[in-house]
Parts: structure tokens; sequence; C-alpha cells
């Protein structure tokens, strides 16, 4: 009884939660890329950059080398995603908006909102810290992806996405904070990012822009 449910039934919440956000934001990069007409080789590019860029980042500012360049498994992973949204993109039309995309989106910003906070809170960084690192992990692939897109990245926008991640961090540190263990922590963390998110897509979340707020009857 020594282990809570969550590592009984998944193991190693890192472990977890990063294969889960590799597969879902490679297989959410290519599904853009695919709505853009590119061919396999930029699909391929922009599902891995999603899934790859915002690890990166998090592995960089806590001063070690990207699990992306230790391990072959990592890149079959996101390869893994890119052929899941090449094979619903021959089985459906608009795959970027298919439903099953958006809550693969709202997956892997869980995950990987999860995999930062848990590093983070093993470097011994402080609350903010752990916060935005999981945020950043969270979301700079798809920054990354949209840049490539040749669009401005969707995270800058009114729509309510990156907030999701900063709630899951914070939802992370208070359940730290009360002692939990970590893989409770990491599920409460993704709970929240999917369900925030999800909830969003759902009632059409949105944060005001600087235009609402100076005139609200638009």
């Amino acid at each position: 009884m020594g282990q809570n449910l969550f590592e009984v039934l998944f193991g190693n919440p890192f472990a977890v939660m990063n294969t889960v956000g590799l597969i879902a934001f490679a297989f959410v990069g290519a599904s853009k890329a695919i709505r853009e007409e590119f061919d396999l080789l930029g699909i391929t590019i922009v599902g891995l950059a999603m899934a790859f860029a915002g690890g990166a980042t998090r592995d960089l500012l806590v001063t070690r080398v990207p699990l992306a360049l230790q391990s072959p498994i990592e890149i079959s992973l996101g390869l893994l995603g890119v052929g899941l949204a090449i094979a619903l993109n021959i089985a459906f039309l608009s795959p970027e908006t298919h439903p099953l995309t958006l809550v693969a989106d709202a997956v892997g910003l869980a995950a990987f909102a999860t995999t930062g906070a848990i590093i983070a809170t093993e470097t011994g960084v402080s609350v903010f810290g752990v916060v935005a690192i999981a945020t950043i992990n969270a979301v700079g692939g798809g920054a990354f992806a949209d840049i490539l897109l040749d669009r401005a990245p969707f995270i800058l926008f009114e729509d309510f996405y990156a907030s999701c991640a900063v709630l899951g961090g914070l939802a992370y540190c208070l359940a730290s904070a009360l002692g939990t263990a970590g893989s409770t922590a990491a599920a409460v963390c993704a709970a929240v990012t999917v369900v925030t998110r999800l909830a969003a897509v759902v009632y059409d979340w949105h944060l005001p822009t600087v235009q609402n707020l100076g005139h609200p009857e638009n």
C-alpha cells in the first residue's frame, strides 16, 4: 500500500506524461502542417518541432542535455504521432479541427505542463520557476510550430490556452505544498490543465484584449 493508485497504474509519472505528450503534440503539429499542404518532410519537421521544442527549452533552462538527444525512443514516439496524423488525414477531412486533434492538443498540453513541473521541482527552483517551466514546456513546441507555419504563435492571442498550463503548474505547486506524493501532484497538474483546456474549447473562453477592455460593447 506504500504506492498510490497513480503509481500502481502508470509507473513513473514523468515517463508516462512525457510519452503521452510527445505522441499527442507530434500528432497535433503534423495535423497543422497537413492543413497547410506541407510535403511529408515538412509535416514531419513541424510535428517533431511541436513535440520537442518545449521540452528542449525546458532542459536547457535547467542545464541538462535535452532528452530528444539522449534516446532514439523519444524520436520514435514523435514519429508515431506524425504517422497517426497522416493516417487520420487519409480517413477524415480537416484533421486540424477534428475532435480527436482538439482532445490530443489538450492532453499534450496537460502532459507537458506536468513534465515541466516535475523537472523544475527536481532542480529546486522557486514556485515561480516551477510554473514558468511548466508553461514553457507545455506551449513552447506549439509556438515554434506556428513560426514554422508562418503565422503568429497561437499562445499570444486571446484564446485560453497557455493560461491552462499556468493553472496546472500552480495546482502542482499547491498539491506539493500540501505534502502529497509527487505522482499525486502530477495527476492533479494534468487534470487541472486538461479540464480547463477542454472547458475553454467547449465554452469558448477567451482572455480579454486591451481593445475589449477599452470598448466592452464591441
